[in-house]
């Protein structure tokens, strides 16, 4: 099994680079705007009980490095663990979007969304795959105005540690990524494409609560006039550190 690893990691490699690819070349034709960001990021999943977890999230995400505001976004969710394979969450969203590079927009918007989840996740030898379904509402504030937009998110996630069989207790691995966000419903005006998030990196767990990851993301982002195109090139930190309060027990 251990022979087939690397050939099955370079056709994983392959297939996102020719996402990124297929995008910078779908983009020519396009006002592309190139941009050097950052996301610092917290997620935990706080263990409740056998069946149940409240999941934590957050994201500071500048622009020009650090310079500037990109994005705040704050999520919380609770988790159902439907079997070992899937888990099934329902959430809540609250994001701060602000102006920022060649392309921006008018104003800063407030935007609130309700979305469900299900992720599968199954392993192949040392290889671990994460499927994530999402679906999205999105309530966004614009001033005198306030819309109700839909989209669709699948990201397909692989890690792989280096120097252990299995992802357990210090463990370095491999992570490599890619989600595609698609629009439907009210207002998409038949351009369904949103955006794709590529995405490599390392990742190191110290145990089953604390991990740690650094790695580069591309974001490509097509805006709503058809034209004008987000390239971001963006430098991911994430930190994972989650409770099992599963296990408290209240004094006597």
């Amino acid at each position: 099994m251990n022979k087939l690893i690397p050939k099955k990691l370079v056709r994983i490699l392959l297939v996102l680079v020719l996402c990124v690819y297929g995008f910078s070349v779908f983009a020519q034709k396009k006002e592309v705007d190139n941009q050097f960001n950052s996301w610092w990021t917290y997620a935990g999943n706080h263990k409740i009980s056998n069946k149940f977890s409240v999941h934590t999230f957050y994201s500071t995400r500048r622009s020009d490095f650090v310079k500037n505001w990109q994005q705040s976004l704050l999520r919380l969710g609770i988790n159902y663990k439907l079997n070992d394979k899937l888990i099934l969450t329902p959430g809540y969203d609250w994001a701060i979007n602000f102006p920022y590079g060649k392309q921006p927009i008018a104003t800063k918007i407030i935007e609130q969304r309700i979305f469900e989840q299900l992720i599968f996740k199954n392993k192949v030898g040392r290889m671990d795959f994460i499927h994530r379904f999402k679906i999205v509402q999105r309530f966004i504030n614009l001033g005198n105005d306030f819309i109700i937009r839909q989209r669709f998110r699948y990201k397909f996630e692989v890690n792989i540690p280096f120097n252990n069989n299995f992802m357990s207790d210090g463990t370095l691995f491999l992570s490599v990524s890619n989600e595609l966000f698609i629009a439907y419903g009210q207002g998409t005006k038949k351009q369904y494409f949103d955006q794709n998030r590529a995405y490599i990196g390392l990742g190191y767990k110290f145990n089953k609560i604390k991990t740690i990851s650094l790695g580069y993301m591309n974001q490509y982002i097509l805006k709503r006039d058809g034209i004008n195109v987000e390239s971001n090139h963006t430098l991911m930190l994430g930190f994972n550190y989650s409770f099992d309060f599963s296990k408290k027990k209240s004094g006597v």
